[in-house]
């Protein structure tokens, strides 16, 4: 096994950068970010609930010939022509998609899924993938407090192993900042972290230009201005527009 408290880290410096950039656009407080994150670190390092292994996930996502990163306006359709050599990697409330799969191909496709990235908004979705014991990727930004403090008893009701991941600059122990802003760039963020190389990652459901069906609850006009932010993280990542 690896070692818990190996640290994934952003393969570009830019992605941190990128963060703050993000703060003061919409004229967020770090503090509030880091208050957070240490509040999230602090519940669960005295919580029965499990730290995911790096290294397990980083070999899990190795040895599938590709890695599919579902975003927020994936349709069912759009997993249905993937072959299914694949692992998923789900951002937030997307893995919904799957209940609209036909039974086989939605068994299949739960049985491929290594990790959802959440920032615990994405409802019933996110609630049933805890049930199925699916690891999680839980993020700390300054306004979850309550949206995370709902989501870990049922985390750790189901035993879900977790990945703890913030947006701060400073290192936090027994937390990653792989970079990324929104669930969906920061799932790529957390794939490339693990080093899969761009040529085998397959994004599903990515769209800067409309809002997804399976976003949470959000303000349409911010939500399109994240989107924007998140496809200058795709950029980063990809070295195109996405």
């Amino acid at each position: 096994m690896g070692q818990l408290n190996e640290k994934l880290r952003p393969i570009n410096p830019s992605l941190i950068e990128i963060q703050n950039k993000v703060r003061s656009d919409f004229n967020w407080s770090l503090e509030s970010d880091i208050n957070s994150a240490k509040k999230l670190e602090k519940f669960v390092r005295k919580s029965p609930i499990k730290k995911h292994d790096v290294n397990e996930l980083k070999i899990k996502l190795s040895k599938a010939e590709n890695v599919v990163i579902l975003g927020a306006a994936v349709e069912p359709e759009d997993v249905l022509e993937i072959d299914y050599n694949c692992v998923f990697v789900a951002a937030d409330g997307s893995i919904g998609v799957f209940d609209e799969l036909p039974k086989k191909d939605a068994k299949d496709a739960w049985n491929r899924l290594a990790l959802i990235v959440s920032d615990a908004d994405g409802g019933d979705a996110i609630l049933k993938a805890a049930q199925k014991g699916i690891p999680f990727a839980l993020h700390a930004h300054g306004d979850n407090i309550e949206e995370w403090g709902k989501l870990l008893p049922h985390l750790i009701t189901n035993n879900n192993e977790i990945l703890l991941t913030h947006q701060c600059s400073e290192e936090i122990e027994g937390m990653h900042n792989p970079g990324g802003f929104t669930d969906g760039d920061r799932a790529a963020c957390v794939v490339f972290s693990c080093g899969i190389p761009k040529s085998k990652i397959i994004l599903l459901g990515f769209s800067s230009e409309s809002i997804g069906r399976w976003t949470g609850v959000t303000n349409p006009i911010i939500k399109l201005r994240k989107l924007k932010w998140m496809d200058g993280v795709l950029k980063i990542l990809f070295g195109v527009e996405h």
